[in-house]
C-alpha cells in the first residue's frame, strides 16, 4: 500500500509558480524514491490575498489555507535572497515564519515548512542549465559572450541577464522569425519542466532546499536514514 505526500507551494509571485511548481514537484518525486515503501506525491499551488500582510503572516495564511483547502502535509515556502547569500532572508523571514507556524494548532495549520531561497533570485536557477536556456531562446553564442559563464548565484541580476540574452537573440537576423515575440515570461514554465535536476544540484541554494526537504521527511518518518 502506498503512502501519500500532498504538499503545497507558496511563492512570491505567479512567474515563480510557473517555474518552481515543476521543479519542486519533480524534486519531491525524486526524493520520495528513497523513502520507505511506495510513496505517491502531489503538489498544490497555494494562493492567498497578501494585501496588508507581512511575510510571516503571509506564510501563516498560506499554511492555514493549504491545510483547510487541500489537507497538505508539507508547505514549500519560496522567497528570493536578493543577495549573494541567504543569511539575512533566513534570519528575517524564514526562521520567524517557521517559529510562528510551530506555535499554531496542527488541526488548522500545516506545521511542516520547507524553505526555497534561491541565491539572488529564481532566475539564477533558470540559468543553471545554460544549454537549455540558450536552446529555448534560440541563440548559439558562447556562455562567455552572453555573460552566463559564471556560477549563476554570482550573477548580480540574473533576470536582467536573461532579458539581455533575449534582446541579443532578436538582433540576430538569422533568428529573427523564431524570436520575434519571445519574452522572459514565456520561459518560466518550459524551463521549469525541462531543466535537469542534476544541473540545479550544482547550485548551493538548490542543494540547501533539497536537504531541508529530506530532513523534514526524516522527521515525518518517511525517509530512510
Amino acid at each position: 500500500m502506498s503512502n501519500f505526500i500532498l504538499a503545497g507551494l507558496f511563492t512570491e509571485g505567479s512567474t515563480d509558480n510557473r517555474f518552481l511548481s515543476s521543479v519542486v514537484e519533480r524534486t519531491l518525486r525524486d526524493v520520495s524514491m528513497d523513502c520507505k515503501g511506495d510513496i505517491e506525491t502531489s503538489l498544490e499551488i497555494i494562493e492567498i490575498n497578501k494585501s496588508g500582510l507581512d511575510f510571516v503572516n503571509q506564510v501563516l495564511e498560506a499554511s492555514k489555507c493549504g491545510s483547510e483547502k487541500f489537507g497538505i502535509l508539507l508547505l514549500f515556502v519560496h522567497t528570493d535572497s536578493d543577495d549573494i547569500n541567504d543569511e539575512l532572508i533566513f534570519n528575517s523571514k524564514i526562521f520567524p515564519a517557521n517559529e510562528a507556524i510551530l506555535l499554531q494548532d496542527e488541526k488548522e495549520y500545516c506545521k511542516v515548512m520547507v524553505a526555497i531561497v534561491p541565491i539572488q533570485m529564481t532566475e539564477a536557477w533558470m540559468i543553471a542549465d545554460r544549454e537549455l536556456l540558450k536552446s529555448e531562446i534560440g541563440i548559439e553564442k558562447t556562455n562567455t559572450e552572453l555573460g552566463i559563464h559564471l556560477n549563476p548565484e554570482l550573477i548580480n541580476n540574473p533576470k536582467s541577464t536573461i532579458e539581455s540574452i533575449i534582446r541579443i537573440s532578436k538582433e540576430d537576423q538569422t533568428k529573427r522569425k523564431r524570436n520575434k515575440g519571445l519574452n522572459i515570461s514565456d520561459l518560466y514554465q518550459i524551463i521549469g519542466q525541462k531543466i535537469e535536476l542534476s544541473e540545479l544540484e550544482k547550485l548551493s541554494s538548490y542543494l540547501k532546499f533539497k536537504q531541508s526537504l529530506i530532513d523534514k521527511l526524516i522527521e515525518l518518518n518517511f525517509y530512510k536514514n
